[in-house]
């Protein structure tokens, strides 16, 4: 008698998913620089810590197609997310959504494929709970940010994060910033985090891995943020 493979935890959830109503979890385009790092899925949320990082997740999904919206972050800059990759004739805008936020946030997921928001305030777990359950239900995706006091999502499935930023362009004292190199981390849970060395950008304002050096090099001059 044939014995059947047990099946994989993927599989389960995908079963449960199936008989609870749900969509099954799907990979959704991600971007290319980020290869290796994360894979964005559906149903699921991401802390951003950068708004560099937070357009970078909003850009492989927008570029492949979907619809996107930004909750509360009026500074982030529309040139910038043009250039990292984002669709802006397919991103809905909410810039103040004041008090609103949270219900602003939760009827976008219900239409949208990507939402990103800077919360006001501190989420409690309870209501970063019953987003991750629309999330689910509605196959979209959460990119968040932390609030102006530091204050970072509860409960994503993975936060990226920068370090060893360093800009170059400035020489002693004179010229311009033409090019930025930082570490990006991702962290899932309590695990040592995944990480690669990027242009972010790059003196051609591409955003890529460290791999080479580009033709013109300027003078560098190492940030602390």
């Amino acid at each position: 008698m044939t014995v059947a493979a047990a099946p994989t935890l993927d599989e389960l959830r995908e079963r449960v998913s199936s008989m609870q109503g749900r969509p099954a979890a799907q990979p959704v385009r991600t971007h290319p620089a980020l290869s290796g790092l994360v894979q964005l899925q559906t149903g699921s949320s991401y802390g951003a810590g950068s708004a560099s990082l937070a357009m970078m997740l909003l850009a492989g999904p927008s570029a492949d197609g979907a619809w996107c919206g930004i909750v509360g972050s009026s500074e982030l800059g529309l040139e910038a997310a043009a250039a990292t990759g984002v669709e802006l004739s397919r991103t809905i805008l909410v810039p103040d959504p004041g008090e609103a936020w949270l219900e602003v946030t939760a009827a976008l997921i219900d239409v949208l494929g990507v939402v990103l928001v800077r919360p006001p305030a501190p989420v409690s777990d309870g209501d970063a709970a019953r987003l991750a359950a629309r999330l689910r239900q509605r196959g979209s995706i959460l990119v968040a940010l932390p609030t102006r006091w530091g204050d970072d999502w509860p409960r994503c499935d993975a936060r990226l994060g920068l370090s060893d930023v360093e800009w170059v362009g400035l020489g002693s004292g004179h010229g311009h910033l033409q090019a930025r190199q930082a570490t990006v981390e991702v962290r899932r849970g309590t695990g040592s985090p995944a990480s690669a060395r990027l242009w972010l950008p790059d003196v051609d304002q591409r955003i890529r891995p460290l791999d080479e050096e580009p033709a013109r090099l300027p003078h560098r001059l190492r940030s602390v943020s």
